[in-house]
């Protein structure tokens, strides 16, 4: 027995247990595997949904070529034809603002002076008005279109020359030379030019209203005479005047 009564009472004192390290994991040269590379911009397109088909508020925003006016192409808009399928030049000469003074403000209407031709010897002038200029300037050519006259040309130039007036309107065309071009401006030229001559020598003598000198120009125009014409007047053949 100990002497000490109090060593057999008292539990024996065991040490601490520490817990065992974990294992490594054995090192290996080979890299980790990486995700599956996949083709961004492809699977972007698959799950975007097709052009015109998406859309903002109320179906407006669409793609190009959408439902709502997408950007894109226009169509052109027909060229004027004549009734034999010959294609019209049109020339604007001139386009005029109107204001009406009324209790709401000013209103403003717009005329458009026009002229057609095919560049073959006919030529037509119109007057369209309207509230807004596309719409003046569609009626002005469907007058012209409607007004269209055959004039004499000889070898794209006119065959005598010629002067005319209408109200203050006067103008004077001379023939010209082949490679003259059209010396003249304003509706003198417009209306040569629809007609189909490459060679003139024009003057504006009178008033520089448009209308005018446009209207006089069709009348010297209309006035020209071939040399055929002249000599069948007089009872003689072209091979008798040679």
């Amino acid at each position: 027995m100990s002497d000490n009564p109090t060593e057999n009472n008292t539990p024996e004192e065991k040490p601490a247990e520490t817990p065992a390290p974990a294992a490594e994991a054995p090192a290996t040269d080979a890299p980790a595997a990486e995700a599956p590379k996949t083709d961004a911009p492809a699977a972007a397109a698959e799950t975007r949904p097709q052009d015109g088909n998406r859309g903002g508020r109320d179906g407006r925003g669409g793609g190009r070529g959408g439902r709502r006016g997408g950007r894109g192409q226009r169509q052109a808009p027909p060229k004027p034809m004549t009734e034999d399928g010959k294609e019209l030049t049109e020339k604007v000469v001139f386009i005029n603002r109107c204001a009406t003074a009324t209790k709401g403000g000013r209103r403003f209407s717009f005329s458009a002076l026009m002229v057609s031709g095919d560049k073959e010897g006919r030529v037509g002038v119109g007057f369209g008005k309207a509230k807004e200029v596309a719409e003046c300037i569609r009626k002005g050519s469907d007058d012209a279109k409607r007004s269209l006259v055959r004039m004499k040309i000889v070898n794209g130039t006119i065959p005598h020359e010629v002067q005319a007036e209408h109200g203050g309107g006067v103008v004077l065309l001379k023939p010209a030379s082949p490679g003259t071009g059209i010396i003249a401006g304003g509706g003198v030229r417009a209306v040569c030019e629809a007609v189909g001559i490459t060679d003139v020598l024009g003057k504006s003598l009178g008033s520089n209203n448009h209308a005018n000198v446009v209207k006089a120009t069709m009348k010297a125009l209309s006035e020209l005479r071939t040399r055929e014409e002249v000599l069948a007047s007089r009872g003689k053949k072209v091979k008798e005047s040679l």
